[in-house]
């Protein structure tokens, strides 16, 4: 049953008011978008479920597009939440695999609110809870890194993993039930360990001295670096090697 307009601002202060007014808004519009799809978030919808004036909507944000991008911004802090949630396991790679398993979780239990977030380019990536969501996934690939397990280099990980989840979660989104196989979910998670982490870690021996090493040792079949900056690189690796 639609709520009784209320004034705009509560009592209260007016800056605390307008805010509360607005999560009002995006609450309403983030919960008839879960049980009724996009189609029926319109500006007369919205407004009667957060107990508003229509006119009051476009108080708090320009247009309905705006106010899309606020429940993406909403989507993005609740799939945050449930990331801080979820215990991490030791090995990094079964991180990895657990956080991709969540993002996706996320995806097929909120279909509607996901397209929002991700079906559309950069739809909510400018806000806070999607920088919180990003640190998180980072801190999962310089662990990876850490232990000497990373393929690629950081960003292109953050892109293949990113890429494969989203595209896990939309294609089967697309099926017909009848054809939803979680052999596809499968797969392409396995598909993204493969091609962002090693079988076994790179370097033997942990931390910065056995990295330097390493490196170190198949330094001198280096094109990219001049000779100087061979020299000075390799006396760097020589003091982080000693210091092991």
């Amino acid at each position: 049953m639609p709520r009784r307009p209320r004034p705009d601002t509560p009592s209260g202060s007016a800056p605390e008011g307008r805010e509360l007014t607005r999560r009002r808004v995006i609450e309403a519009a983030a919960d008839l978008l879960a049980r009724e799809g996009r189609d029926a978030v319109t500006t007369r919808a919205v407004a009667a479920a957060a107990g508003v004036q229509p006119p009051a909507i476009y108080r708090h944000f320009d247009d309905m597009d705006g106010l899309l991008e606020a429940v993406a911004e909403h989507g993005y802090a609740a799939f945050v939440e449930a990331k801080r949630a979820v215990p991490t396991p030791d090995d990094p790679v079964e991180n990895l695999r657990a956080g991709w398993d969540l993002a996706v979780e996320f995806g097929l239990a909120n279909p509607a609110l996901y397209a929002i977030m991700y079906g559309e380019p950069r739809r909510g990536t400018d806000s806070a809870a999607f920088r919180a969501g990003m640190e998180i996934l980072l801190g999962r690939i310089r662990d990876l890194a850490a232990a000497g397990r990373l393929r690629v280099d950081e960003s292109l990980a953050a892109a293949i993993i990113h890429a494969t989840a989203r595209g896990a979660v939309l294609t089967w989104l697309s099926l017909p039930e009848d054809r939803r196989d979680p052999a596809l979910l499968t797969t392409m998670r396995e598909s993204m360990i493969t091609a962002v982490t090693t079988e076994q870690p790179v370097v033997q021996d942990p931390g910065p001295a056995g990295a330097a090493r390493a490196l170190r040792a198949v330094l001198p079949q280096q094109s990219a670096l001049s000779g100087a900056e061979q020299q000075l690189l390799g006396e760097w690796l020589d003091r982080l090697a000693a210091r092991g």
